[in-house]
């Protein structure tokens, strides 16, 4: 029998996810996401990537933006849809009791729960170095991503992998668990969250993109978590882009330029040493790092502010 489905996501994640049930020929009864927001210096009011793909892809669905899912009519809109399930992936909103009452809500979190329940797991696995990510299935409740378990799998994050590849490789991992979970729900039991295993994880803000050369180890995961928003830069503006760690051992001055190269500088940190390809002043474009060094006519032995 056709389960009839109401999806609620917002960013590419939640897209694959949909893109899938789409493909396995399930019905999609409707989709919520965040309402369009401006974008840019120019404030260009921008769908989110989810109803963008809805559109350009001429899905013939219902799609509700609600500022807020604890609208008056949001509760009556839903069960108009008349949904066997609930599939919701990186929404942005909390659900509240009286939409989890209508069907079973299965979310699709991008963490090994109870790790990392919260706003940005992915980029915290990475900032913390772990060996492991993976994406839970999970029975939703009232709680901060705190329901019982229907499913999970496990990925191991290769070493130099920067966020924006980690959450490719963990939509496509949500979208087969979504099938798998849809598919088996029936038979599943649900696992309760171990309590004495939770951590949680912040939402972003654009200045915890902010780094000094104190560690090395501690500026490139902060570059591989951060790469796609809100970056890495220093306290001047500069970006740092196309960042490698040599080595987090020897002790340098802070920010001292160790060698420069055609394509690439090597920065001294308190701890450690990095090459940085490219380089974006504020309010400028992104450009070859040496090229930027030399053209402030610094050089080896100077330091980078």
């Amino acid at each position: 029998m056709s389960k009839r489905i109401v999806f609620m996501g917002t960013p590419d994640y939640a897209t694959i996810i949909l893109q899938r049930l789409f493909e396995e020929n399930y019905e999609i009864a409707g989709l919520f996401t965040q309402p369009d927001k401006p974008v840019g210096r120019k404030q260009i009011l921008t769908p989110p990537h989810i109803k963008k793909f809805c559109i350009d892809n001429g899905l013939t669905l219902p799609i509700y933006q609600p500022e807020n899912l604890r609208e008056t009519q949001i509760e009556k809109s839903i069960r108009s849809l008349e949904p066997d399930f609930i599939i919701v992936a990186a929404y942005g909103q909390i659900l509240p009791k009286n939409i989890l009452d209508i069907a079973p809500c299965i979310n699709l979190h991008a963490s090994l729960l109870p790790k990392y329940r919260g706003a940005s797991p992915i980029q915290e696995a990475l900032l913390n170095n772990d060996e492991f990510s993976g994406v839970t299935a999970m029975l939703m409740d009232e709680g901060l991503d705190s329901g019982e378990i229907l499913g999970l799998q496990y990925y191991k994050i290769p070493k130099d992998m920067v966020v924006e590849e980690l959450f490719a490789k963990l939509s496509q991992i949500a979208a087969q668990i979504t099938i798998d979970t849809l598919r088996r729900y029936e038979s599943i039991k649900p696992k309760k969250q171990n309590d004495t295993e939770v951590s949680f994880c912040k939402k972003i803000k654009k200045s915890d993109g902010e780094v000094d050369f104190t560690n090395a180890k501690s500026i490139y995961l902060k570059y591989k978590a951060y790469n796609f928003w809100p970056g890495i830069f220093l306290q001047s503006g500069l970006k740092l882009k196309e960042v490698e760690l040599i080595e987090n051992k020897s002790s340098n001055k802070e920010g001292e330029i160790l060698d420069i190269a055609k394509e690439s500088v090597t920065i001294g940190c308190k701890k450690g040493t990095l090459k940085i390809k490219t380089l974006q002043p504020a309010s400028k474009k992104a450009m070859n790092a040496a090229d930027y060094i030399r053209g402030q006519r610094l050089e080896v032995g100077s330091i980078l502010i």
